[in-house]
């Protein structure tokens, strides 16, 4: 048998990860696109996922979103030209910058917080709520097992 078909057949937890992200993140920016957030875009969901109302430093996004600082910038360069966000200085470092949301990026986290939590239902009660909660815990748990450093997505 072809590894390419036994993948299909029996794909391993790489294959299955990928795949839930990728639907997951195609089902939300769907949504938000027709919400009027077709420029919105899920390698945006790097910063928009992880940021604070009242803003947060790139390398915090960084840290919390797995990529590396310069791929970061990059995203926060095309959200601030998008208009989801802007850079403030931080009051607690004036050398230092928050990222913080704009009114149209607060909407953004506002509506697509509601399409996670929709699809988390579905999911629930799809594979009935105790085993989605059980699924919840044991992937959180295996992600923690899981060494969070290293070479980020962006190669």
């Amino acid at each position: 048998m072809k590894r390419s078909t036994r993948k299909e057949q029996d794909p391993d937890l790489g294959i299955l990860a990928v795949q839930l992200s990728a639907r997951v993140q195609r089902e939300i920016f769907a949504r938000a696109a027709a919400q009027g957030f077709a420029d919105a875009r899920p390698r945006h969901g790097a910063v928009l996922a992880f940021l604070d109302e009242e803003g947060t430093r790139p390398g915090e996004l960084a840290r919390l979103a797995g990529r590396n600082k310069q791929t970061m910038g990059a995203i926060i360069d095309e959200l601030e030209r998008l208009g989801y966000v802007r850079r403030t200085p931080d009051p607690a470092d004036r050398r230092a910058k928050l990222i913080v949301p704009t009114d149209r990026g607060r909407r953004f986290m506002e509506i697509t917080d509601d399409f996670v939590r929709q699809i988390e239902q579905g999911l629930a009660g799809t594979l009935g709520a105790d085993r989605y909660r059980d699924f919840r815990d044991a992937l959180g748990r295996g992600v923690a097992s899981l060494p969070a450093t290293g070479q980020d997505a962006d190669g």
